[in-house]
């Protein structure tokens, strides 16, 4: 009999259009819009890249010339250079073409447009430039047999920090959009979770009332009831997954399996949620799925699905709303899988939505166990 509710249960789940369009279709599309709004954000905004500058040469200087074709060449480039004339250089800066202009006289100086990050690096380079070509040629003067150590010093890479990476992961800022939403699609499950409770309770619904007159057991019918609705909604969860993961390609880790697994302990949590909210009081079922649908967007906005930078606000004045929100755990169970080689935080934020979904389970049962009606 349970294996024969089962079923019903989630053929009546999938035929559910507008939940289903809530937990499919609108993910998708919002993915979408992330991926053309974000997708070079970090790329262009975040990761250094050559700076594009002009050089005009009022007089010639070998040295100079040299040390800027050495920095043009590499892997890593410092500067991208072409030589003009003053007014074609000036136009290309206008045009935003190029991040500044170095005039090479019997000084160097620049051009280049205010509060302008490149520019700043520009003018550092050509003090640095300046400071060892007048230590060089002071030392030619006075000690010329020191020439080739003071060269060598000055060329030598002082390291003051020993720099080590904490990850090898996506450091890309904008990802935290995509786990956000990926916690949401979970979250929406809480709207089934209401369906189940509310289904079983014979003074909300006419299945309800059906159910309580059967002989099927209570106990049977209620989890049957989360158990297809658990599993309707993860195929969900895994549609949005597999969208974001694997066609639009963002960066979410090499584990893809976990990352249907932390798709699965969402949708635990959320199921559990709906549940525990639509067996509390005698609302109607969309007075509950109301609150159930506002309470998942609360948790969304302050986990930083509309904001991104909410999560980081909250860990630094109020770190106890980032440890209660599920959306927020949801989101760090991605974000673990995205930064760190190991998964013991991951293990954390997993056992933490877990018990959160027990705790909310059996807060379920006790306001549904052995209710009675006086009429149906």
């Amino acid at each position: 009999m349970f294996w024969h509710n089962l079923k019903y249960e989630f053929l009546q789940g999938i035929r559910q259009k507008e939940q289903i369009g809530w937990m499919m279709i609108f993910p998708i599309v919002l993915a979408t819009f992330f991926y053309l709004a974000f997708g070079n954000l970090y790329e262009q905004d975040e990761l250094f890249r050559e700076i594009p500058v002009a050089v005009v040469e009022m007089k010639e200087d070998a040295v100079f010339s040299s040390v800027m074709e050495e920095l043009a060449q590499g892997e890593d480039p410092l500067f991208t250079v072409q030589y003009t004339e003053q007014e074609a250089a000036e136009a290309l800066l206008r045009d935003g073409e190029i991040d500044g202009i170095i005039l090479v006289d019997e000084t160097l100086s620049m051009v280049a447009k205010e509060n302008c990050t490149e520019a700043s690096i520009i003018h550092a380079f050509l003090s640095q430039y300046h400071t060892q070509k007048t230590v060089i040629t002071d030392t030619m003067k006075t000690n010329p047999q020191h020439v080739g150590a003071v060269t060598e010093s000055l060329s030598a890479e002082i390291r003051a920090l020993d720099t080590r990476s904490m990850s090898n992961g996506n450091m890309d800022l904008y990802a935290s959009y995509f786990h956000n939403l990926i916690a949401m699609v979970a979250l929406f499950a809480a709207t089934g979770g209401v369906f189940a409770a509310t289904q079983n309770q014979g003074n909300l619904s006419p299945i309800g009332a059906r159910k309580c007159t059967s002989p099927t057991h209570k106990l049977k019918s209620i989890i049957s009831s989360l158990l297809a609705t658990f599993l309707c909604q993860t195929i969900c969860t895994f549609l949005s997954i597999t969208y974001i993961a694997l066609i639009l390609r963002v960066d979410m880790g090499n584990n893809i399996p976990m990352l249907y697994l932390s798709g699965a302990i969402g949708v635990l949590a959320g199921t559990a949620l709906g549940f525990f909210i639509g067996s509390i009081g005698t609302l109607a079922e969309n007075t509950k799925f109301g609150i159930a649908f506002a309470f998942t967007m609360v948790c969304c906005f302050l986990s930083g699905l509309m904001v991104g930078n909410m999560k980081p606000l909250f860990e630094q004045h109020c770190p106890i709303v980032n440890r209660l929100n599920p959306a927020a755990l949801i989101s760090d169970l991605f974000y673990c899988l995205t930064i760190y080689d190991n998964y013991t935080r991951y293990t954390q934020i997993a056992l933490t939505l877990i018990v959160m979904s027990v705790i909310f389970t059996a807060g379920g049962f006790l306001f549904t166990r052995r209710k009675k009606y006086a009429s149906i």
